[in-house]
């Protein structure tokens, strides 16, 4: 969650996203919740929540506008709300995307990305977000959606350390997992920088045993 962005970005995505709800027949209402720099607007809508994102018009496309809707092909077993709907129009310029989706009914459980005290999660939820992680983890690694490509690592990892890369292991990782990012469900939120990653990345919460360790 960001500040709000200058006036005129505002006011151009407040429009979309009462043009977005027209189309949905809802009405947006409650706390507005910005991505960076007003990119992305975010808040409940009716029963559901509605999330809208912009780009100028001919640069929309790519890993982070379409990671939403890719993410819908996961299994079940990956706890996150549902997307319904989409819809995409261009205007003055910028093309949007309005995503319609489920109201996550548990509180997410840090405001912040980093702890700085006990969440008191239960035992439970500690195993729950493993078996998600694993679940996630078993996804064939999507070979269109990489952060850091295999030549990249076999070039710099011996230019920094000495020591040569053999294997690279892959797997499916969410891209921006912390606690601002996951309820008390819990339910796993923000799909849109999922991706292929090397083995580790989509441990940062619970650690590679399901141990618990914090997000850094």
């Amino acid at each position: 969650m960001f500040d709000a962005p200058a006036p005129a970005t505002v006011d151009r995505m407040l429009a979309a996203q009462q043009y977005a709800a027209d189309q949905f027949g809802l009405r947006a209402t409650g706390r507005r919740v910005w991505g960076y720099g007003g990119r992305t607007l975010s808040g409940a809508a009716g029963p559901h929540w509605l999330r809208v994102v912009c780009a100028e018009a001919g640069t929309e496309g790519g890993k982070l506008w379409n990671g939403p809707s890719t993410s819908r092909a996961l299994p079940a077993s990956v706890p996150r709300p549902d997307l319904f709907r989409i819809r995409d129009w261009t205007t003055e310029g910028y093309a949007y995307r309005a995503e319609l989706y489920a109201f996550a009914p548990d509180p997410i459980v840090s405001p912040r990305p980093v702890l700085d005290e006990d969440p008191g999660l239960p035992e439970t939820w500690w195993k729950e977000m493993t078996a998600a992680l694993y679940a996630l983890a078993d996804v064939p690694p999507p070979t269109d959606r990489e952060a850091v490509r295999e030549e990249y690592l076999r070039r710099v990892i011996p230019e920094f350390t000495g020591h040569q890369v053999e294997d690279v292991a892959w797997t499916t990782a969410h891209g921006d997992l912390h606690y601002r990012n996951v309820t008390r469900g819990p339910h796993i939120l923000d799909w849109e920088g999922w991706l292929r990653h090397e083995v580790a990345q989509h441990e940062r919460i619970t650690g590679k045993e399901g141990g618990r360790m914090p997000a850094p």
